[in-house]
């Protein structure tokens, strides 16, 4: 009986290698079905240490939270070459503002994330489950996209956080993942509470995944991904009516460091 089961188990793994084979979006589903698994049953073990060592929610529990993340990028074959991470090290809090691809951002984002950071996600994310949970108690601050007052009082919200637990907060300023290899426009909102609060913007910026990750294209396969963290950019003195200026200057240097790190750089200049 148990030899039959062992056939069975090695005939539909060797199916399903031949499939990922011959065919890209059964490797595209399969690869996307593990990870989304991985997630799942990772936070569900992990959920119960964040509560056992510090009690709650909190954001302590990132540092539990990415020592577990770190290791997924073994499963998919993905390298991070990191640079600038001492550009993290900035007294007191600071807006961190990175460019958003994909489901897959997770992964870069525990590389690199630094201590005492909080993140700013969307409202639907707090009911996936055990991820939900995971990341609620890791102090994820929630917002509704879908509506502009909801957005603006949890961005004054972000401010007040800042200040009272001495906390950076990592933002997406594109609003929605942006798989095309280019930036989309950014919101104002993390700029606007970096003025507000007189506290440092941190650019960081990923290397486009398009080499390896398309939906699309079902592409899914192992790459490099580089990371660079910009110098801060002050904001000491800058009023509401420098927002846009300093919203502007952060997109075109995060851009043209962008198409560098993906080996593009003369697009900036030809699509600008």
């Amino acid at each position: 009986m148990e030899l039959g089961w062992l056939l069975w188990g090695a005939a539909v793994l060797l199916l399903l290698h031949v499939l990922m084979e011959l065919s890209p979006a059964v490797n595209f589903a399969l690869r996307i079905g593990f990870y989304y698994l991985l997630f799942f049953v990772c936070s569900a073990f992990t959920a119960p240490v964040c509560l056992l060592v510090n009690g709650g929610r909190t954001v302590k529990n990132m540092r539990i939270i990415k020592t577990v993340v770190k290791t997924f990028k073994y499963f998919f074959g993905l390298r991070f070459e990191v640079k600038g991470l001492e550009n993290f090290e900035v007294e007191g809090p600071a807006i961190i503002v990175s460019n958003h691809q994909s489901i897959l951002d997770m992964m870069g984002l525990m590389e690199v994330l630094p201590d005492d950071c909080v993140q700013v996600g969307k409202k639907e994310l707090m009911y996936a489950g055990t991820v939900g949970l995971i990341i609620y108690l890791g102090g994820v601050i929630f917002i509704n996209r879908k509506s502009t007052s909801s957005a603006k009082m949890v961005m004054a919200e972000v401010a007040k956080t800042m200040a009272t637990d001495n906390v950076k907060v990592w933002v997406y300023p594109e609003g929605t993942r942006n798989c095309t290899g280019d930036l989309l426009p950014f919101k104002k909102g993390a700029f606007h509470v970096a003025v507000q609060a007189q506290v440092p913007v941190i650019p960081v910026v990923y290397s486009s995944f398009t080499t390896f990750y398309n939906p699309k294209k079902n592409l899914f396969t192992s790459g490099k991904i580089k990371v660079e963290v910009l110098p801060p950019i002050e904001t000491k003195g800058l009023t509401s009516d420098d927002v846009s200026d300093l919203t502007d200057r952060c997109y075109r240097t995060m851009r043209e460091t962008l198409f560098r790190l993906s080996g593009r750089p003369g697009e900036v200049k030809d699509s600008s």
